[in-house]
């Protein structure tokens, strides 16, 4: 009895227990059921959103398709456009004077006439012969013989007057060309000319009328002429202003040289004079007095020899016209360190020349290297620039003697091996340029203001105190 009882309630907790299972089968089937009651298919709804990532993935293809094409398409404008910018940029400059848009270079002369009257020639015959071309037909020209209204005569005259029209045109713009031309723009106004020649033949172009290559090229070599006649003028003037400066350079000299030989000669013959009348009084003298006027006598001899050597050396100068002195100078202050400006003076007083070339011109006086007495200063000269031709700085005008990257011990080498003698200065003292410096930094310090003192106990004077007033190892 007891064991069926056991079996009976063993058997209703199984089926309890089943049934609760069952129940949360259900439930949770149904909760499955309503959370993915969209999804029927799973392969079906994995296959579709595989289907809609590959459509999303050819629209992107699609978009990056079109916007590379979009790129290209605004690369390609964009040269375009900037071919345009930099053609009217150019145009713009032919007529623009601005000096930093210059690209400068060298220029290469067309003509070898010696003279700038020369030129002014070769430039009248030039535009004789534009007036010929003009005179003969031959500046514009029309290949097509056209008629006005059936009349021949009418079309020669409307031919005629375009090409009066476009070579009033043409010349206007070579006239500006030619007023305004220089040594930097030189080929910016060939340049304009020929952008001048093909837009007034497209003007040309509907009646066929053009003007000609040969007319173009008479006015590009009129530029030319009118670019190097100038040149050739500013050639001129700087040899003039050069041989003028030397003349007055000569005339300094000879000046100071005639005024040594007239003090020379003043003191010969006060000293002449003194030493007759002191031989006078010697002769009438004797005793302490004699004494006395001989130690005078043999002062005035001395004095008037020396008097007639100064006079001498004065006349040697003047005979000698090539003698003079080379210097070698430099100013740190207006063009850096290591370089020089190697000249040549006949000046009696050679540094008069070094204080004139520190003046007002340049903002620091010249400091002297060294000062070369030579019979043949103008061959001297010329020796040390041929020496230092590879680092002359103006390579144009030949008076501007300045020299960059030369060493003093260049010089004095070369100086001593033609047998010369002098004193070498190789560090310039550039007195007023540092102490501008030192100036200048002063006024930086007190700008910055005060520097911040350190701790006290660290803080002493030159004999070892403290600030205190104490002395180390003192009492």
């Amino acid at each position: 009895m007891s064991n069926q009882f056991v079996i009976i309630l063993l058997g209703t907790l199984t089926v309890l227990v089943l049934a609760f299972f069952v129940l949360r089968f259900f439930r949770e089937a149904r909760n499955l059921r309503r959370r993915y009651s969209g999804i029927i298919d799973f392969d079906a709804e994995l296959t579709a959103v595989r289907n809609k990532l590959e459509q999303a993935k050819r629209e992107q293809q699609e978009f990056d398709s079109e916007d590379e094409r979009r790129r290209a398409k605004l690369n390609e404008e964009y040269e375009r456009a900037l071919t345009v910018y930099k053609d009217l940029k150019k145009e713009i400059s032919l007529l623009e004077e601005n000096l930093e848009d210059i690209s400068f270079g060298l220029y290469k002369p067309h003509f070898t006439f010696q003279t700038a009257e020369e030129y002014k020639t070769a430039l009248e015959n030039l535009r004789n012969q534009e007036r010929q071309l003009i005179h003969d037909g031959r500046a514009a020209v029309c290949p097509i013989q056209w008629t006005v209204s059936g009349s021949k005569k009418e079309g020669e005259r409307m031919v005629k007057l375009h090409e009066k029209l476009l070579l009033r045109a043409f010349n206007g713009e070579c006239e500006a060309a030619v007023a305004n031309v220089s040594w930097s723009n030189v080929t910016k106004m060939e340049e304009r000319i020929r952008k001048a020649f093909e837009a007034v033949n497209k003007l040309g172009d509907v009646e066929k009328v053009s003007v000609t290559q040969d007319y173009l090229k008479l006015k590009l070599d009129e530029v030319r002429l009118a670019h190097e006649s100038e040149a050739k003028r500013y050639q001129e003037r700087e040899e003039q202003r050069r041989i003028r400066e030397q003349i007055r350079e000569e005339e300094r000299a000879q000046q100071e040289i005639e005024k040594a030989r007239k003090e020379a000669e003043d003191e010969e013959a006060r000293f002449q004079k003194a030493l007759e009348r002191a031989r006078e009084e010697a002769a009438k003298a004797t005793g302490a007095q004699l004494e006395k006027l001989t130690k005078q006598i043999s002062s005035f001899e001395s004095k008037l020899d020396e008097a007639r050597q100064k006079k001498e050396r004065a006349i040697s100068r003047a005979q000698l016209t090539k003698s003079g002195f080379v210097y070698v100078i430099s100013n740190i202050g207006s063009f850096g360190e290591r370089v020089y400006k190697i000249g040549m003076t006949r000046r009696l007083e050679p540094m008069e020349r070094v204080f004139e070339l520190g003046g007002a011109s340049v903002p620091f006086p010249f400091d002297l290297h060294a000062m070369l007495y030579s019979d043949n200063a103008p061959e001297l000269e010329t020796a040390l620039h041929q020496l230092f031709e590879g680092r002359r700085i103006n390579l144009v005008n030949p008076r501007r003697e300045f020299y960059q990257g030369v060493e003093i011990e260049e010089i004095e080498t070369f100086v001593r091996g033609r047998g010369l003698s002098a004193q070498f200065i190789k560090h310039p003292e550039a007195r007023e340029y540092r102490e501008t410096l030192a100036r200048r930094e002063q006024r930086l310090s007190t700008s910055r203001g005060p520097a911040p003192k350190e701790p006290e106990r660290f803080s002493e004077d030159l004999f070892g105190r403290h600030e205190d007033g104490d002395r180390k190892g003192t009492s």
